[in-house]
């Protein structure tokens, strides 16, 4: 019943906003820590994501990598989804069907051995660490040494289970080990675990690591999943400490300038909590070249129904009627009346001289009087100015909303627009 009740709840993500929600409490202090998601799912059944998950494809990764490069860069809605996923704890996987053999536990426990080569996990504790070539070309290990609830490369390792994880964690000597493995795979990276909180930094060896790092792309990938492995089995703090160099060493050092798409596209997104991802993508932000190129960050926020594009002040660049440009201002109203001066028209001289905006209108009703005056003379001395004559100045008012020819298309009633004629 739990799983039925999980898959009715479940919505599948359609698009990349539906599957991101770093952004949707843009505040740090609305927000506590772990609030997106625990990492244990409390409504779904334990499960198998192999069952019911897409198989990962592997080749997906390292294909975004290769068009980074493109004019117009662009998220991947695999790897949104695929972190939705993750970060919500696999929701609507069913139960599995076979017993729950506890097959990771076991190995961090040595009492079985990695499938199919057949070695254990105190040999590659003991054997492994710092040969780069044996880490670097055996592919089997990592699905061992940082599992999942979901289905990797190596189909003889088995996904990890809700239940399994929870006894992955209130067992030491299992946590132990595989804190021993995470510090093989940072060194063979060219990094160093400092402390117990998962701070890290640049090991003695990392300028050869670093240079081998940003070459093999596919150790992508392989950072993935220790980012997800940590956040499952229990080290969820480990996480940005290590996201955080990385994107400092692909956007600041410049010492891994192919890993930024990876550093921004999966690594940010591992993190459960909404606040750590939101601190780093700024951070980011801040390094990011081209800076327009950056689109990771916050949505754009748009101008809300109702406001004037123009507002006073403004300048706006449209196109004349003729093909030309046109430069339109907007400013406060001026005084309704005739411009004083010689040519109007095209043909004129000069535009004319407009009488000085007033300052303070006595409402009564004389002066609206006078308007209706002044409205008239306007009217008169703009026609002599389309006739070409020397004499009648051009007058706008604010009543009229039709063009005159030189590019002005719309009078608002209550604002006051200078067309600079070409």
């Amino acid at each position: 019943m739990g799983n039925l009740m999980g898959s009715l709840r479940y919505k599948e993500p359609s698009t990349i906003e539906e599957c991101d929600s770093t952004w949707e409490t843009d505040s740090e202090s609305d927000e506590h820590q772990g609030e997106e998601d625990s990492g244990i799912s409390e409504h779904i059944s334990p499960s198998e994501s192999g069952k019911c998950a897409e198989l990962p494809d592997a080749s997906q990764q390292l294909v975004e990598e290769t068009l980074e490069s493109s004019a117009k860069i662009k998220r991947s809605f695999y790897a949104a989804k695929d972190l939705y996923k993750y970060r919500h704890s696999y929701p609507n996987y069913k139960e599995p069907r076979r017993p729950n053999e506890y097959r990771n536990l076991r190995f961090y426990l040595n009492k079985i051995p990695l499938v199919p080569d057949g070695i254990y996990v105190e040999e590659i504790l003991n054997k492994w660490r710092g040969d780069y070539e044996k880490l670097e070309h055996n592919h089997t290990y990592i699905q061992w040494l940082f599992p999942l609830r979901e289905q990797g490369l190596n189909f003889f390792a088995q996904e990890l289970t809700q239940d399994e994880i929870k006894e992955f964690q209130s067992t030491r000597e299992a946590k132990r080990r595989f804190l021993l493995a995470y510090t093989i795979m940072l060194d063979f990276f060219g990094i160093k675990l400092l402390d117990k909180n998962g701070n890290v930094d640049r090991a003695a060896n990392w300028q050869d690591r670093f240079q081998h790092l940003n070459e093999s792309q596919h150790n992508y990938l392989r950072i993935t999943r220790i980012l997800k492995s940590l956040g499952e089995l229990g080290f969820e703090a480990f996480k940005p400490p290590l996201v955080r160099l990385l994107l400092k060493e692909s956007l600041v050092e410049g010492t891994l300038p192919n890993m930024r798409h990876s550093a921004l596209e999966y690594f940010v997104y591992t993190l459960r909590d909404r606040a750590q991802r939101r601190a780093l993508l700024r951070f980011a932000q801040r390094h990011y070249q081209p800076p327009e190129n950056f689109v990771w960050g916050p949505p754009r926020r748009r101008c809300p129904p109702g406001a004037s594009a123009t507002a006073a002040g403004a300048t706006v660049v449209g196109a004349a009627p003729g093909g030309g440009p046109v430069t339109t201002r907007v400013r406060s109203p001026p005084q309704e009346g005739p411009v004083s001066g010689g040519g109007g028209g095209r043909g004129g001289g000069n535009r004319g001289h407009r009488s000085p905006p007033i300052a303070e209108r006595e409402e009564d009703e004389e002066d609206e009087d006078d308007d209706e005056e002044e409205e008239e003379e306007g009217r008169r001395g703009k026609d002599g100015g389309r006739a070409g004559g020397g004499g009648g100045g051009e007058s706008r008012t604010r009543k009229e909303g039709r063009g005159d020819g030189r590019g002005l298309v719309v009078v608002d009633r209550e604002e006051y627009i200078e067309t600079i004629p070409l």
